[in-house]
């Protein structure tokens, strides 16, 4: 059984999830890692959901607000072992809940073209490619998504 567990980013569980992260992009990043590397900061994130399967750590994911209404979907992450049960998906749709309660109409979320797991989970839960945000404007290696919350699906 899966459970989710919401915290912040100073939960020792999401440290250790997201160094096996950093450490999987750093290999399929290749040399682009150090600049996507320095938009991934994790200190005071508020809103941090870890999830559970027995009892261990298995994924984790993260929101943190872009601008008003608005929240950034980051630092998603499932070990290899729990790939392909949904676990991301469940993260997900707890991170679009949290932020539908805090009063956001919509989530975006920048991904690498070299993750095509990433691409297809966002792709499958709704999420629609836009034109690349911010920091990621005219980054060839980004695909950014977004995705419009219905409060009422809550």
């Amino acid at each position: 059984m899966i459970r989710t567990v919401r915290t912040n980013s100073d939960h020792p569980h999401f440290i250790k999830l997201i160094n096996y992260l950093d450490a999987e992009l750093a290999l399929r990043d290749g040399e682009d890692h150090g600049f996507y590397a320095q938009f991934n900061k994790v200190d005071l994130i508020k809103h941090v959901v870890v999830a559970y399967e027995n009892e261990h750590a298995i994924g984790c994911g993260s929101i943190k607000a872009y601008q008003p209404g608005v929240m950034e979907i980051k630092r998603m992450y499932t070990k290899p072992k729990g790939r392909g049960k949904g676990i991301a998906t469940t993260i997900l749709t707890e991170l679009e809940k949290w932020a539908a309660e805090l009063s956001c109409k919509k989530c975006i979320l920048e991904t690498g073209v070299n993750q095509p797991e990433a691409i297809g989970l966002y792709k499958k839960n709704g999420y629609s490619l836009i034109y690349n945000y911010g920091q990621y404007a005219g980054v060839e290696n980004s695909l950014c998504f977004e995705k419009l919350l219905s409060i009422k699906t809550y």
